[in-house]
């Protein structure tokens, strides 16, 4: 295992959050290896389908560009664990220096990650983690997931600890990490309370899918039946406050909501009042991500796990720094 020798993590600046497709790409010119010291380093995106997740893509890109020594093969899977997993044999197959992985699930990594370590090719894991051994791989960089959970859970547990409260939960990506420990950190912060989940379903980390699932919810308890949700992420917040709007409700009043992320959009509707507390999930993770493919490449001992800064915001907090967010 590597050392642990890094400390701290920095705020990064400001990026341009730009949608980003799901189809496969390349940021280099003709894609081979360079000698002339550039790092040519292949990227296993999960997809598009979020907010967070497009201000994540260009922090990556803008950290991996061409200006600061790079060679960044991407590819975007869609979700499609197979065919995440494709995408990065493919990075073996091309001889790339580095692999940077977000895994769209935890699981079924162990086979193309020995693939890698017997290439002698390092991989690094961005945003989410595996459930592989970690000698697997060099080293994680992203948020703390279990942390988001516990924060969120802990504003309902203060909030509706002590009152009856019906909670229905649009739960990410089954099997990713972010959904597996939110979770986690949510249902031990409510552990005692008087606050009841009713329902949990996956909304896929998706504006739709969380208007899907949250219709669901209002056919089968209508809006007097539903106190508080709880969104792992913003946009399946978004999708939520659609469908509470569609069915008579009012979002943030009757139906409470916490969420996770502290993207531009949620912001603006936790300063409008429709939802009512927000974790931050900090997806500028591109120059820490640069900074251990570079340290690792020159066999430089790093930490196993860097974690960004995340906070946390009220409507009046949330208020304060709308403008001033890079994302």
């Amino acid at each position: 295992m590597l050392k642990k020798v890094l400390t701290g993590v920095a705020m990064l600046g400001s990026l341009a959050l730009v949608a980003t497709g799901c189809g496969g790409s390349s940021d280099s010119g003709d894609g081979s290896s360079d000698s002339g010291g550039v790092i040519k380093v292949g990227f296993a995106q999960t997809g598009s389908e979020s907010g967070w997740r497009s201000a994540n893509t260009e922090s990556m890109k803008e950290a991996f560009s061409k200006e600061n020594g790079f060679d960044l093969v991407f590819n975007a899977a869609d979700n499609d664990p197979a065919a995440q997993i494709a995408a990065v044999r493919s990075f073996i197959n091309q001889g790339v220096d580095a692999i940077v992985i977000a895994p769209i699930v935890e699981d079924g990594w162990d086979d193309v990650l020995n693939e890698a370590k017997e290439a002698d090719i390092p991989v690094i894991l961005e945003d989410r983690t595996v459930s592989s051994s970690d000698d697997l791989y060099a080293a994680w960089v992203g948020d703390d997931f279990t942390k988001e959970g516990e924060t969120a859970g802990q504003w309902a547990a203060d909030t509706f600890g002590d009152t009856a409260t019906k909670l229905v939960v649009l739960e990410g990506t089954t099997g990713s990490a972010p959904a597996n420990d939110r979770a986690t950190g949510f249902d031990s912060a409510i552990e005692g309370t008087k606050i009841e989940k009713i329902d949990s379903q996956t909304g896929e980390f998706t504006r739709d899918g969380g208007k899907k699932v949250m219709e669901g919810f209002l056919q089968k308890y209508g809006v007097d039946g539903i106190d508080l949700v709880f969104a792992h992420n913003d946009d399946m917040a978004l999708g939520a406050i659609e469908a509470i709007e569609a069915a008579g409700g009012t979002p943030g009043e009757d139906i409470k909501i916490v969420s996770i992320d502290a993207v531009h959009d949620g912001m603006q509707a936790l300063v409008d009042g429709k939802i009512n507390f927000i974790v931050e999930c900090n997806p500028l993770l591109g120059d820490q991500a640069a900074e251990l493919v570079k340290s690792v490449l020159n066999d430089e001992s790093v930490d196993k796990q860097t974690f960004a800064v995340d906070q946390s915001f009220t409507q009046d907090q949330a208020a304060k720094v709308l403008d001033s967010r890079p994302y």
